[in-house]
């Protein structure tokens, strides 16, 4: 089974950069996106063969994600189901007989630290959840996490120590899902691999340079690593200041 993720920023917009050819060369059984900024009945999208799933931000133009899937799951879910975390159209969890899939956009913990705050709640929210899911069935799940968890995930670690996505609380947090039974699927295939990343900057040309962060993943339940077959990051694909990321798994 082939899943993507890819961080839009913008499904409209990227509408007119080639998202169409993208999605038919990846040819994905699940595909997810991140940063819809979507209201319902804003767009509408022909996709033949697969069930759409849509969870959007009450504020206009914001956040917001979206699943489209070949198999139509048992259940679907919007949210987490804890205030004050879902207004902004941040998670999809779609229930499958083998196991539960989710995307997620994880709040950003913007410039100043503004929003650190309620990002560290979150963190222990969302894995809140994750842990009641995973004591039922394994869990697979995917999106732009918004955080480089290791000085290897992104260009100019030592500069960017105090900024989002690269605080030690951020990266704490990280730590304490994958000490939560959890696996880093690019990592357990790449352990060591360096210069690959999600998400660039559209300042600085920082694209061209390949000065970039890996904050786009797909984290599966340590059970599952026996039913891994690969895992990509589609840097060739453009339309966004991120690219897809892929999860292939025999499920």
């Amino acid at each position: 089974m082939k899943m993507i993720s890819w961080n839009v920023n913008g499904l409209r917009a990227v509408m007119g950069k080639g998202f169409m050819d993208a999605f038919r060369a990846l040819d994905a059984d699940l595909f997810c996106l991140q940063e819809t900024k979507l209201q319902e009945g804003q767009i509408q999208m022909d996709l033949p063969g697969y069930h759409q799933y849509w969870n959007y931000a009450e504020k206009k133009g914001y956040s917001g994600t979206a699943v489209f899937s070949r198999r139509e799951p048992l259940s679907v879910r919007y949210g987490i189901g804890e205030e004050p975390f879902d207004h902004e159209g941040r998670v999809i969890t779609l229930e499958f007989p083998e196991c539960y899939f989710l995307t997620v956009y994880t709040p950003n913990a913007q410039q100043t630290l503004a929003r650190l705050d309620f990002r560290m709640a979150w963190e222990d929210a969302f894995l809140g959840y994750l842990k009641k899911l995973d004591a039922e069935k394994p869990v697979i799940f995917c999106g732009d996490l918004n955080v480089a968890h290791t000085e290897i995930d992104l260009k100019n670690p030592k500069a960017n120590v105090h900024n989002a996505g690269f605080t030690p609380e951020e990266r704490g947090k990280m730590d304490q899902l994958l000490q939560s039974g959890f696996i880093d699927t690019f990592r357990y295939f790449y352990p060591d691999r360096r210069e690959i990343y999600s998400w660039w900057s559209y300042r600085f040309r920082a694209r061209e340079h390949n000065a970039g962060w890996r904050i786009d993943y797909f984290i599966v339940s340590e059970r599952l690593a026996g039913q891994l077959r690969g895992a990509e990051i589609h840097t060739e694909i453009l339309g966004s200041d991120h690219c897809p990321v892929a999860l292939e798994i025999s499920l």
